[in-house]
């Protein structure tokens, strides 16, 4: 029988008597993407990128099942349902959105607002909302009331600005340059896209 090392027993025994890992998805380690159901690609992929500043990562695509119930057990839309393009968008140093273009006998065209249960926004840091809300106005893109600076509370610190997407999509624009007020003392500080080097 090979012979420990006293400090390698002691090491073995200290990582033995750690509390366990909270519970959750196994090996999860973070947020990949978001994914978007679109109008139209084109005009999606030229926001996204033209507008907003991501890149374009991949295309694939089209998926779909003639004869079976692959889209229904897979994707939980109507068996029908075509994907007829994905578009993968990198957004500077932030995770990815996966944007589809679909046709299904049962489609809906969503007109949500954000108190609407299962409604959602994708948020943008950036270093100015000032700035950025400037340069959308100047792109032609319908934005909200802001900048507007949160000078209370566990945000404090932050400053936020609404905006859609052509098609409706909403989204937001969010700069903490020196962090939030709940960093103080947190156990658990929120992941941050912001420049690593700042």
């Amino acid at each position: 029988m090979p012979r420990t090392s006293l400090p390698l027993a002691a090491a073995l025994v200290a990582a033995l008597s750690l509390p366990a890992a909270a519970e959750g998805i196994p090996g999860m380690r973070g947020h990949d993407h978001t994914g978007v159901t679109v109008p139209d690609m084109k005009e999606a992929v030229s926001f996204f990128v033209d507008v907003v500043g991501c890149k374009k990562a991949m295309t694939f695509g089209p998926f779909a099942d003639d004869k079976g119930t692959f889209m229904t057990d897979a994707l939980g839309v109507d068996a029908k349902a075509v994907i007829e393009e994905i578009t993968l968008v990198r957004c500077g140093y932030g995770s990815n959105i996966e944007l589809f273009k679909y046709t299904a006998p049962d489609q809906t065209t969503l007109k949500q607002k954000n108190s609407d249960v299962g409604a959602f926004h994708v948020a943008f840091y950036v270093d100015d909302v000032a700035a950025a809300k400037a340069y959308l106005e100047s792109k032609g893109v319908a934005t909200r009331l802001g900048p507007i600076p949160v000078d209370q509370g566990p945000a404090a610190g932050q400053t936020i600005l609404y905006f859609q997407a052509p098609w409706g999509m909403q989204l937001e624009a969010i700069s903490y340059p020196k962090g939030m007020a709940y960093e103080q003392g947190a156990e658990t500080v929120l992941w941050s896209p912001k420049d690593p080097a700042k």
